[in-house]
């Protein structure tokens, strides 16, 4: 099953009062955030192409690259299966991300059937293509699809924002994260959201695109 879609603030905000009422660090975290984004995006090509520039960067020279790559007309799916890879290199992609955005435009991912898939399903799908680990599969379903039980363990800003706000000894690394969101569902990408909002107050800096 697909599960709960996050189409509002309202939703964010209905699993960001569930999580306070259920974990009080949450309730602590949401005082010092406010009113948590909704943080959808369209979902299809575009989207997961910006997760594949926003691998191992900073927020800061993922938009720089994203803003040459837009600037460039190199960020739809047909101008990038046929671009040279010196117009993309241009742009700021690596060889290694200009391998990936190639892949990503010539493969055969249906966009249209991954709103229907289960989350594994469509990890699975997604994860067949070249570039595409599950730290961007799964930060796609969240924002691109609106899956409300969604985490993306593998994140560091969300690792450090959960060392912070759980006051643990050190940065939980992917595998240790994943089973504490576990206590977090049906809304572990609201839990997300908040930590990721939580990060940018404590850090004054994103985490996130």
């Amino acid at each position: 099953m697909v599960g709960r879609i996050l189409e509002s603030e309202a939703d964010v905000a209905e699993g960001a009062a569930w999580l306070a009422a259920h974990h009080p660090r949450f309730a602590h975290a949401l005082e010092q955030t406010g009113p948590l984004p909704l943080r959808r995006k369209p979902d299809g090509f575009e989207t997961l192409l910006s997760a594949i520039v926003s691998q191992q960067v900073s927020v800061a020279a993922a938009n720089a690259i994203w803003a040459r790559l837009e600037g460039a007309g190199l960020t739809t799916r047909a101008a990038v299966a046929t671009a040279e890879e010196e117009a993309l290199r241009a742009a700021g992609l690596s060889r290694q991300k200009v391998r990936y955005a190639v892949a990503l435009a010539q493969s055969p991912v249906d966009f249209a059937a991954l709103r229907a898939m289960p989350e594994d399903q469509a990890v699975a799908h997604l994860t067949e293509v070249p570039g595409i680990g599950r730290w961007t599969a799964e930060i796609y379903l969240m924002f691109a699809l609106g899956r409300a039980d969604v985490f993306a363990p593998a994140d560091l800003a969300l690792q450090e924002a959960a060392r912070m706000l759980f006051d643990l000894p050190d940065r939980p690394r992917e595998a240790p994260l994943r089973r504490m969101a576990e206590e977090w569902r049906p809304w572990r990408s609201v839990a997300a959201v908040a930590l990721w909002a939580y990060y940018r107050v404590a850090k004054e800096r994103e985490g996130i695109r």
